[in-house]
């Protein structure tokens, strides 16, 4: 239980950060050009979308130790890599085939859930482990 927990945390802080970088810093102009389409700054509710992360992060790990036989860090990037193929491809071009996002803005979403997932996948998998 111990390892599960260290697991949820490790993955969330990885992806704060890596929210950061990838929204904060690469996005940034995108979202900028296309301002009508997001809340103003005042009016983001930060604080749930750190929950959401949170649970994600939970449901993400979970799924690994509760449902995978085999645990590694292999294992673990390998399920982050299909996850986050799944997931990117959900977030990034299904929005985009829907909303008038920016091209460059559904390619950054896909590519940074992928790389997100991913990096979750490592971290699970070097800290859950046979």
């Amino acid at each position: 239980m111990k390892k599960t927990i260290l697991a949820i945390v490790a993955v969330f802080v990885s992806w704060q950060a890596l929210d950061f970088i990838i929204h904060s810093i690469i996005l940034m102009p995108t979202y900028a050009e296309t301002a009508t389409l997001w809340r103003p700054e005042g009016e983001m509710m930060m604080g749930l979308m750190m929950v959401v992360s949170l649970v994600s992060a939970a449901c993400f790990v979970l799924v690994y130790d509760w449902f995978f036989k085999e645990k590694n860090m292999m294992v673990g990037l390998k399920y982050g890599v299909v996850f986050g193929i799944g997931a990117g491809i959900s977030m990034g071009y299904g929005t985009y085939s829907v909303q008038p996002i920016m091209y460059f803005t559904a390619l950054g979403w896909f590519l940074g859930t992928l790389v997100e997932a991913a990096v979750a996948g490592l971290i699970t998998g070097l800290i859950i482990k046979d």
